[in-house]
């Protein structure tokens, strides 16, 4: 099997999460510089600053980026068009089936690496002619499914045949190894990077997920059948009373609309929602996105060679 970095021309085997509204093209040059695979999140974008993020992203890297396109999105045959049009060799799914896309992806050359949350998923994305998968458990910031990252891993890794990526739950090196002995390929990571210099989110974002400890986040929006993982906060405490009380979908989108861009934007992080995973205990500092990768892997080599099984 070909290893993903061969697939890809990329060093490390390491993506960067699609966080929506986040990783644009300045967190995604700082990983593909590094030697990883930057990527950029169309989420929420128009074809025309898709267009441009990417453009901007030529200029800052000449080495191989990707753009995650989430598939429920109303513009997305606009947005595969613009990733084609742009000459992008990698794409990212999610939310929603990349079936209608295949053959243009097939004919342009495009890799297509589907995110998935579960065996199912991932047999259906092979069937449709994907290039790889990333599995992404439960413990992951963002948009989540069930299944733990040691369940989900494994698993998938039994049931295709071709080349898995794991996510959710990497803060260090151990997660790295972790990760390789259930028969991953490789990572996507996107907390640790939210701690990165070039990470384009304000000083009191970075400083929430500096704070938070290994019980911060939570999950909301699982009775509405769209969990995502974040930073506990004022807005969150209201969002679960609400749900406790089993509040109206209306009532609910009324206190969450435009909660991703007070985070992101306006850095409010007590009435926006600052998603990020469950390793949030472990992101301590701010460091160039290079130096988090590079740290990654020398550290896992570093346990790898020491690991030793006794009965």
């Amino acid at each position: 099997m070909t290893t993903i970095c061969e697939m890809l021309g990329i060093e490390y085997p390491i993506f960067q999460g699609a966080m929506a509204r986040i990783a644009t093209a300045d967190i995604a040059s700082a990983v593909s510089n590094a030697g990883g695979l930057g990527i950029i999140a169309s989420g929420g974008m128009t074809a025309d600053q898709l267009r441009a993020e990417i453009q901007k992203c030529k200029s800052l890297t000449k080495k191989p980026f990707a753009v995650n396109l989430m598939l429920m999105m109303k513009n997305c045959p606009e947005l595969v068009d613009v990733v084609i049009e742009e000459g992008v060799k990698v794409v990212t799914t999610g939310a929603g089936t990349p079936k209608p896309f295949m053959p243009k992806f097939k004919e342009a050359g495009v890799k297509v690496i589907p995110v998935v949350a579960s065996v199912k998923h991932a047999q259906k994305m092979e069937a449709l002619g994907a290039d790889a998968i990333v599995a992404e458990g439960t413990e992951a910031g963002g948009h989540v499914g069930e299944t733990t990252t040691m369940c989900l891993v494994p698993q998938v890794v039994s049931a295709v045949n071709i080349p898995v990526l794991g996510a959710g739950g990497v803060g260090d090196g151990r997660g790295v190894v972790a990760m390789y002995s259930m028969g991953a390929q490789g990572i996507q990571v996107g907390t640790l990077f939210l701690s990165a210099e070039e990470c384009p989110v304000p000083a009191t974002f970075k400083q929430a997920v500096l704070d938070a400890d290994d019980t911060a986040t939570v999950v909301t929006g699982r009775r509405n059948g769209a969990p995502v993982r974040s930073i506990k906060n004022k807005m969150l405490a209201k969002f679960q009373e609400l749900e406790n009380n089993n509040a109206s979908r209306d009532e609910l989108e009324e206190l969450s609309l435009g909660s991703l861009s007070k985070a992101v934007y306006e850095g409010d992080v007590e009435n926006g929602s600052v998603m990020a995973g469950q390793i949030t205990g472990m992101v301590n500092d701010i460091r160039p996105a290079r130096e988090i990768i590079e740290s990654l892997f020398k550290d896992a080599e570093e346990i790898l060679g020491s690991l030793k099984i006794t009965y």
